[in-house]
């Protein structure tokens, strides 16, 4: 009786170790996308234009990355600017929201003082508020975004005050998030989040930070993704491809819909994503 019990119990295990099995398999299988929708832009593609040709050499470039900042579409886009630039006072017709990627970058009222923002720091300048802004360092950028264009330069006589207040966040008081405290990343993954802004159309901006060494995936259903590399670089591998492509700070990732973003690095490097979905960083 007790070999019966005996080889009962091997057969339960034999048999739930096939299911499992079988699970494990099923679950590979859901992560397959079809017609995956994966595509990257590289930074040595951004096509410059000064912002304010009538400065000259001085005027500040303007590269896209993604939309189209002279219509009124969303509009991601990079500001580089040259070392000691300083604009006069001025208003923007819509709001905007900026990351530092390089040198350092004071925007406030014209009469505050300086507050140099370094890299991975983040500020909003509400439409229509009086203000200037102002570089330091050799080759400064800034990923400039804005909800809809298009993306115009007024004079501060046509100020008004639309409601919305400007945030200024240097990248000392980022406020970072690993797995323990929230399961937009897995266990143990070394990998750490910032939330940054939400809009009403459930549209939002997220701050990651990849640790040196990842190799694992973003995971994304949203409708918009839109991952830009501001400072450090990934190793980015296209679905059904064995190479990689390594994007540098301005290059950039993007999808709809279900989408799988096979990532590497080498060193520790700063994404920030826009998107309308949870992400999930594996």
């Amino acid at each position: 009786m007790k070999k019966i019990i005996g080889l009962l119990i091997i057969m339960n295990l034999t048999y739930s170790c096939k299911e499992n099995q079988k699970k494990e398999t099923k679950q590979k299988e859901t992560v397959e996308i079809n017609n995956p929708t994966n595509k990257i832009g590289l930074s040595s593609d951004i096509k410059w234009e000064q912002m304010n040709p009538a400065r000259g050499d001085k005027s500040p470039l303007a590269g896209t990355i993604w939309g189209n900042r002279k219509t009124e579409v969303p509009t991601g886009y990079i500001g580089k600017f040259v070392d000691g630039f300083s604009s006069p006072p001025h208003i923007h017709n819509v709001t905007y929201r900026a990351i530092v990627m390089k040198g350092l970058i004071h925007n406030d009222d014209p009469e505050a003082e300086n507050m140099w923002m370094p890299t991975g720091s983040f500020w909003t300048q509400p439409a229509g508020e009086i203000h200037i802004t102002s570089a330091k360092g050799e080759g400064t950028m800034a990923y400039i975004e804005i909800d809809k264009g298009p993306y115009l330069v007024k004079p501060m006589t046509e100020s008004f005050d639309n409601g919305e207040r400007p945030i200024n966040i240097d990248a000392s008081n980022i406020v970072w998030l690993d797995y323990t405290q929230t399961n937009w990343i897995s266990t143990n993954n070394k990998s750490k989040i910032s939330f940054l802004w939400k809009n009403t159309e459930g549209i939002r901006g997220i701050f990651v930070k990849l640790p040196k060494n990842f190799k694992g995936t973003i995971n994304s259903k949203g409708t918009i993704f839109y991952g830009v590399i501001i400072e450090g670089n990934a190793n980015y591998q296209m679905p059904n491809t064995d190479s990689a492509t390594n994007l540098d700070a301005g290059s950039y990732f993007e999808s709809t819909g279900n989408s799988i973003h096979e990532i590497s690095t080498t060193k520790e490097s700063l994404v920030y994503i826009r998107t309308n979905e949870k992400i999930e960083i594996k």
